[in-house]
């Protein structure tokens, strides 16, 4: 994958984001003066209610929606518009990848026009033997499991080498099994390429389990409530890691902010 990025650095950074949205004759406002720094390498979890702007903020992150005031920024430069350097893995694997396509032709799609046919082999075949799906190449993903599939949507963005890897609930619609097994495997592929993620869900434990930090959003319109870093030893363990003192302390203050909407 691309060269790493040292913790210094700052990937992302929302200064002061409005979003307002045309609703009615005066609009609606969907975040208010979200404020945030991401750094290389970090893995970010965002939690907060439905209807807060989770969505709306992977949005802004990725370029698909411009802030009304305020400003985005990727890598020190503004975001105006999509970027490969922010590639986004959706929560619906079924019309994410194209069922006609084999796995590597799904993987290979963003790199088709851009990169010779050599290093398009190379680069797909490196992308899925990270997310363990090396021998599965000529499958078709309606013979694939849920999580398998999960798997290509993951390998489909990181064939080209972002510097963010966004992901928008991306193991809700997986049984709890195979959520867990996905766990692991998204830390395991933070780990061999150093990639920085973030990540929206739902899931309080989910959002302790895989986070280096964890940010709430709250209220209408949505705002950066509160913020805290989860200090768990790496690599993690689903039962061990659950077990130690800190994840329940993380989880239990989430859950206070989350139930009164502010920090204690």
């Amino acid at each position: 994958m691309s060269e790493r990025l040292t913790a210094d650095d700052v990937v992302f950074e929302l200064r002061d984001v409005c979003v307002k949205l045309p609703a009615g004759p005066t609009g609606r406002d969907i975040l208010r003066q979200v404020d945030a720094k991401v750094h290389a390498g970090e893995i970010i979890g965002i939690i907060g209610p439905s209807g807060t702007g989770k969505t709306t903020l992977l949005r802004v992150l990725s370029g698909l929606q411009l802030p009304t005031t305020g400003s985005s920024l990727l890598g020190g430069q503004p975001v105006s518009g999509p970027s490969r350097d922010a590639v986004t893995v959706f929560q619906d694997y079924n019309t994410a990848l194209l069922p006609w396509r084999t796995v590597a032709k799904n993987v290979a799609l963003p790199l088709e026009g851009r990169v010779g046919k050599a290093e398009r082999k190379e680069r797909v075949h490196k992308a899925l033997e990270i997310v363990g799906l090396a021998d599965r190449g000529g499958e078709y993903p309606w013979r694939l499991s849920g999580g398998m599939q999960q798997r290509v949507q993951i390998a489909r963005a990181l064939v080209v080498e972002p510097k963010v890897l966004l992901m928008d609930e991306p193991f809700g619609a997986l049984d709890a099994i195979t959520k867990g097994a996905l766990h692991d495997q998204l830390m395991d592929v933070q780990a061999q390429t150093g990639q920085t993620i973030i990540f929206i869900t739902h899931d309080v434990d989910e959002a302790v389990y895989l986070a280096d930090r964890v940010l709430v959003i709250h209220g209408t319109p949505g705002s950066i409530v509160h913020e805290v870093t989860t200090k768990l030893p790496r690599p993690r363990d689903q039962i061990a890691t659950r077990d130690l003192p800190r994840f329940h302390e993380v989880r239990h203050e989430l859950a206070e902010v989350l139930r009164h909407g502010k920090s204690a």
